[in-house]
């Protein structure tokens, strides 16, 4: 990495939201980097899964961790200031745990070791809508409990986002303002 993408990394404030499925993360992901015009990393599972061609199964959660370390790392080399991820290695450790009861050793150390400056997690207050992809309706408030304690337990920073759509990008936006002060 030459001298300019080093001086850039070490100024790139990153944000991951996580959360349930269908809990808003994707929509807020890129209303948020619209407003603060800067780029956002897409969640690689959804291209990821749309090729795969199968249904997937444990095996496959590490190369999903993988694609989405390296999409986050290549779009931090053209974000500005801010980088704003639509998930990262917590949800698909939580979501490993949670459907195969265990989870890669990598994906466990990667979350431990990758920085991010603040997290917001997404309330399970948004309705449920169908998606091809999406599998636990009913289990929503029990995954919501097994971010905020991993969240909790990892002593980050984070925000719960809940209420609407403008409620969560008026505090998701506060606590990027006072993050970049920081």
């Amino acid at each position: 990495m030459n001298v300019d993408h080093s001086l850039q990394a070490a100024k790139l404030k990153r944000i991951a939201i996580v959360g349930p499925e269908c809990t808003g993360k994707t929509s807020l992901a890129t209303q948020l980097a619209s407003i603060c015009k800067t780029t956002w990393v897409p969640e690689y599972a959804r291209t990821f899964l749309e090729k795969l061609g199968r249904p997937y199964v444990a095996s496959d959660l590490i190369d999903i961790a993988k694609g989405q370390v390296n999409l986050e790392d290549s779009l931090a080399l053209h974000a500005h200031r801010l980088l704003i991820c639509d998930t990262n290695l917590l949800v698909i450790k939580i979501w490993s745990e949670f459907k195969y009861n265990s989870c890669h050793p990598w994906i466990i150390e990667n979350v431990l070791s990758r920085h991010y400056d603040l997290y917001f997690l997404t309330d399970i207050d948004m309705p449920w809508e169908e998606d091809p992809q999406r599998e636990n309706p009913e289990q929503r408030e029990e995954l919501f409990g097994l971010y905020k304690n991993a969240l909790d337990n990892m002593k980050v920073k984070y925000i719960l986002l809940s209420g609407n759509e403008e409620k969560r990008i008026e505090k998701a936006l506060a606590a990027i303002k006072e993050l970049q002060n920081d």
